[in-house]
């Protein structure tokens, strides 16, 4: 466990506590002057040079206190001295993951892995010396120390759930302390894996995208069973009945059983190849049958547009059905969603607007069951081998139904700590009614808008709120800025912030080149949500902003200086 900052100008990073190849040898050690304390401005952070190997360390200057941090996020590599310095965290620029500055310490996410934090000393001369173990200076990133399995502790705590949500949470058990028996149960024959790449990487495979390794779980006494599904939940005899198998016992149990996608109730749409997202499994089928065939794709938000984006040079024809005027309309509205619609024509994807699919055709001759076109609701039949329906999910909570646990239109209700209105038991990810940190939230806590979200930030948010308050209870609120992000042909979009009815959209940056862009989401003249395109750390300066609870005002946006709130930390 990484170790608090000791002294004004000096502090004492965990290069010695990480779950490393090294762990319980004599590990290998640099130690250099880096800079002068001089050239530290309050709030600031630099990267510096340290040793001989050119490696790098990030030092960070906030309350006169001096850091030495690992360079790079530990989700995805990004380079943190290019993110948000926020109030003893740094975020990163792409995805809005949130390191302690003092511990490196993974506090928000997407990602599992915390950050090094090196010995940094000033001397009397103002030279300040760093002190960091060379596995750590290489590996950039650190597994937080869990405590072991005591076979004497009979304690049963369950997961429901191997997504984002569950992933966290059992590592959450072990790192607050737990020692007891941890049971993920999950209905796919994987283990975790980073969900939010299958429409963008289709014919990815599970070991490229796991999150561990089997190796990891059995080193911590983390069970896992596969292509199982819970079919109801007794609160009383505590309880988890299961398709296949005994029944399991829990003494608390976090629910994060994820959606299912939504499929029409319409006329052929159990032909073969009208195919939905959500598992590795669907991911590998879609990009084997579309290849070189022509593909409809129904729905024009995230899951229909990136695969679209991912299709568009391997089908032999893409064409995208929509029911709005343009794509991405009610999260990133019609602006953004009509320069990225198109983005992908000019890649010669075809887009059908203001329509949708009345009915899915099979052929002739012995192919009744395959498709081979579908007609729209103005008549119009369009040649398809593949379609594939991106309309959204529903929560898997129908095994919930007779358990005395509360759901609102299907969502699992939580309160500020995830626990449901059964004691013991949590709920988290998509299926989750959960409090919301938005600048929309009154200033009580406890009056918090409520929402289900889909996003794997928050669902690893989830596992980590709902394993802190297993272990301790009451011991952390779901306080935390939704992000999400998406890439069409290369061009990274950014979204912090919730917010369902804006009445105005502020759009600055270069539209037509895709430079600059940013937008903002106003709901009177607060400023509740960004977008931008290839800008950042915006989104996670905005994301920033909004966790300290500071709004932003229409009007600050709206003038001259749209960039202005930016240095008003």
């Amino acid at each position: 466990m990484a170790l608090q900052s000791q002294s004004v100008g000096t502090s004492t990073g965990n290069m010695g506590s990480s779950n490393t190849k090294n762990k319980g040898q004599s590990a290998d050690y640099v130690e250099a002057i880096v800079c002068h304390e001089s050239t530290l401005k309050e709030n600031s952070m630099q990267v510096f040079e340290i040793g001989q190997e050119q490696s790098k360390v990030l030092v960070v200057k906030q309350d006169g206190v001096i850091s030495a941090l690992g360079t790079k996020c530990s989700h995805y590599g990004a380079p943190l001295n290019t993110g948000a310095l926020g109030n003893g965290v740094v975020r990163c620029p792409w995805h809005g993951a949130c390191f302690n500055t003092k511990t490196g310490d993974i506090e928000d996410f997407p990602g599992l892995d915390s950050i090094p934090c090196y010995q940094v000393t000033v001397e009397k001369s103002g030279n300040v010396k760093v002190k960091a173990r060379k596995d750590l200076l290489e590996a950039n990133k650190r597994i937080k120390e869990m405590v072991p399995r005591d076979l004497n502790n009979n304690t049963t705590y369950v997961v429901l759930g191997g997504g984002g949500a569950g992933a966290c949470c059992v590592e959450t058990l072990r790192q607050e302390g737990f020692s007891g028996r941890i049971v993920m149960i999950t209905a796919e024959n994987h283990l975790p894996y980073d969900r939010p790449k299958l429409s963008k990487m289709l014919d990815t495979s599970a070991a490229k995208i796991s999150l561990r390794t089997p190796e990891f779980y059995e080193e911590h006494g983390i069970e896992v069973i596969n292509g199982t599904e819970a079919t109801g939940v007794d609160t009383n005899a505590r309880t988890v009945k299961l398709n296949k198998g005994a029944d399991v016992s829990y003494d608390k149990l976090f629910i994060a059983t994820g959606s299912t996608p939504r499929v029409p109730e319409l006329p052929g749409v159990n032909l073969e190849n009208v195919l939905t997202l959500r598992t590795i499994v669907d991911a590998n089928k879609i990009a084997e049958k579309s290849k070189g065939k022509k593909v409809v794709i129904l729905g024009t938000s995230f899951i229909g547009m990136e695969v679209a984006s991912y299709l568009c040079d391997k089908a032999s024809s893409v064409t995208v059905v929509g029911r709005g005027a343009v794509p991405f309309a009610a999260s990133l509205g019609p602006q953004i969603g009509e320069r990225l619609k198109r983005l992908l024509e000019g890649k010669n994807v075809h887009f059908v607007m203001n329509n949708s699919i009345k009915c899915f055709i099979g052929g002739e001759g012995g192919e009744e069951n395959l498709l081979k076109e579908v007609e729209l609701e103005n008549g119009e039949k369009i040649p398809a081998d593949v379609c594939i329906l991106g309309l959204g999910a529903l929560p898997n909570t129908s095994f919930l139904e007779g358990s005395g646990i509360n759901l609102e239109s299907g969502n699992v209700v939580v309160n500020n700590n995830l626990e449901t209105n059964i004691s013991g038991v949590f709920a988290g990810g998509d299926i989750a009614r959960a409090p919301l940190l938005t600048f929309a939230s009154p200033v009580s806590d406890e009056e918090m808008p409520h929402a289900a979200i889909g996003h794997w930030q928050l669902a690893n948010f989830h596992g980590r709120t709902a394993g802190c308050n297993m272990v301790n209870p009451n011991s952390k609120e779901v306080k935390t800025v939704p992000f999400f992000w998406t890439a069409i042909q290369g061009k990274s979009v950014r979204y912090a912030g919730h917010i369902h009815n804006y009445d105005d959209i502020v759009l600055t940056g270069d539209l037509d080149e895709l430079k600059g862009v940013i937008a903002y989401y106003c709901r009177g003249e607060k400023v509740l949500a960004i977008a931008t395109v290839n800008s950042d750390p915006v989104a996670a300066e905005f994301a920033e902003r909004l966790s300290s609870r500071v709004p932003i005002m229409k009007s600050e946006v709206a003038g001259d200086d749209p960039l202005a709130w930016l240095t008003k930390k």
